[in-house]
C-alpha cells in the first residue's frame, strides 16, 4: 500500500513537470528559410550532397535551386514543375571546350517568402560554361545577382530574396498561403518540422492513464 501511495505523487509531479516544459517551450519552429540545391537524374530530383560551389557537373546535367522554408533535407520541398535538358537547352548550341547545364530556379511560393516581399515566377536557364565549372559557376551565368553570407551560404538568386540569408522561422511566423501558394508542390511539402508537442501530450495521456489505474487499485485494495 505504501508503494502504491508514493507512486501517485510521482506520476503527478512527472505530469506537473511536463505540463509545465508544454506550456514554457518556445513556439514551434517551421524551419528555415533558404535556397536548397537539386540535382536531376532518373526523372527525379535528389537533393545534392555537395554545395553548388564544389559539385562540377557533367555536360547534360540538370540541376535545381528551391528557395522555401525547410527543416531539415527530408523536408526540403523540391523545384516544381518539369525539367528536362533538350527542352531547357534547345536553343544553346553545343561549344568545344564548354559544357551546358541545364537550371531550374523555383522561387517559391508566398507562404516561404520574407516579409513584404514577393517570388520571380519559376524559370528556366541554359548556362554553357568551362568544361571545369561548378554549379555556382553556371547559376552566376546565368541568374546574377547572386548573394552569398560570409560562410559562403547562397542567400539570394537573382536578387531574390532582398534580405535575409537562412534565417530560423517560426511556425507562427509563416506567411499565409495566398495565389500561387504552397499547392501543387511536386516534391515534399515544406511544412513544419518535428515537434514537441505530439512527444508530450502523448506523455501526458500516459501519466494520466497511469495515475487512474493505481487510483482504481488503491481504492480496490482499501476496500477489501
Amino acid at each position: 500500500m505504501t508503494l502504491v501511495r508514493r507512486a501517485v505523487p510521482v506520476l503527478a509531479a512527472g505530469l506537473a513537470a511536463l505540463l509545465l516544459l508544454a506550456s514554457a517551450r518556445p513556439a514551434g519552429a517551421a524551419g528555415y528559410r533558404y535556397w536548397s540545391f537539386w540535382e536531376r537524374a532518373g526523372g527525379h530530383w535528389t537533393y545534392a550532397t555537395q554545395g553548388p560551389a564544389t559539385v562540377r557537373p557533367d555536360d547534360g546535367a540538370v540541376e535545381g535551386f528551391r528557395f522555401a522554408v525547410s527543416a531539415d533535407s527530408a523536408d526540403a520541398s523540391r523545384p516544381r514543375g518539369t525539367a528536362d535538358f533538350t527542352s531547357i537547352c534547345a536553343a544553346t548550341p553545343a561549344a568545344s571546350g564548354t559544357k551546358r547545364v541545364a537550371l531550374v530556379l523555383d522561387f517559391g511560393t508566398r507562404a516561404d517568402a520574407p516579409s513584404g516581399q514577393t517570388p520571380p515566377g519559376r524559370r528556366t536557364a541554359c548556362a554553357r560554361v568551362p568544361q571545369d565549372a561548378t554549379g555556382a559557376d553556371a547559376l552566376a551565368a546565368v541568374a546574377k545577382p547572386l548573394r552569398y553570407d560570409t560562410n559562403a551560404l547562397l542567400c539570394a538568386i537573382a536578387g531574390y530574396p532582398r534580405t535575409g540569408c537562412g534565417e530560423q522561422v517560426s511556425a507562427e511566423g509563416r506567411q499565409s498561403g495566398g495565389a500561387g501558394g504552397s499547392g501543387g508542390d511536386g516534391g515534399n511539402g515544406g511544412g513544419s518540422g518535428p515537434s514537441l508537442g505530439l512527444p508530450i501530450g502523448a506523455g501526458v495521456v500516459a501519466l494520466l492513464a497511469g495515475a487512474a489505474v493505481w487510483q482504481a487499485r488503491r481504492r480496490r485494495d482499501e476496500s477489501a
